[in-house]
């Protein structure tokens, strides 16, 4: 079974271009999906998050205040990685689950959707590192749309990810996305031929 490694920086196209594989037939791990999943209410990492961040966490079922969160993270890198050594572990072990049921099911091919696949040094565990890319006014004017960030908080998360030249410098393929959304499919189903069946 081929694993594919999708990444790319905030706004550049991700979630649209694992659309496109899997209409094509590739089973999409999304690690974001996961962690909402792992933060949603009663979810399995609100109560080491709560130890880890007091004030973040309330109410009963116990809930995240995503913004108290984000505020605290984004102000301190050593709060960032001390969420990560939260999170990370139980995305992993979300995304082996997904993979062993893929292989029971025999499939020719999945994705794993992860924004820090290259941070994390995610490429040992996929065969192929297919990085989605765009201008940089077109990812901050994607990401404003969505209204859950201001210009400040977008900024920031843009830096502390890796650079887009450099994703693009360790990927296998490399998708546009800046273009339209027909051309990314047609790059998308090219890609697909390139690939062992």
């Amino acid at each position: 079974m081929l694993v594919i490694g999708l990444t790319g920086g905030i706004g550049m196209g991700k979630s649209t271009t694992a659309k496109i594989f899997r209409r094509a037939g590739f089973p999409v791990f999304d690690a974001d999906r996961a962690v909402h999943a792992l933060q949603s209410p009663g979810g399995r990492a609100l109560p080491p998050i709560a130890a880890a961040f007091p004030g973040t966490v309330g109410g009963n079922p116990p809930t995240l205040d995503r913004g108290a969160l984000r505020a605290t993270v984004l102000a301190d890198p050593a709060s960032l990685r001390r969420l990560e050594a939260i999170i990370h572990p139980l995305v992993q072990a979300e995304e082996r689950r997904f993979l062993a049921a893929a292989r029971r099911a025999r499939v020719r091919g999945v994705v794993l959707d992860i924004p820090l696949l290259l941070e994390t040094r995610g490429e040992r565990r996929v065969d192929r590192v297919v990085v989605v890319s765009a201008p940089r006014a077109t990812q901050i004017a994607r990401v404003l749309r969505r209204g859950r960030m201001s210009r400040a908080d977008v900024a920031a998360v843009i830096a502390r990810q890796m650079p887009d030249q450099e994703k693009r410098k360790r990927a296998d393929f490399v998708i546009q996305t800046g273009l339209s959304r027909n051309q990314a499919s047609r790059a998308v189903r090219r890609l697909i031929e390139t690939l062992p069946a």
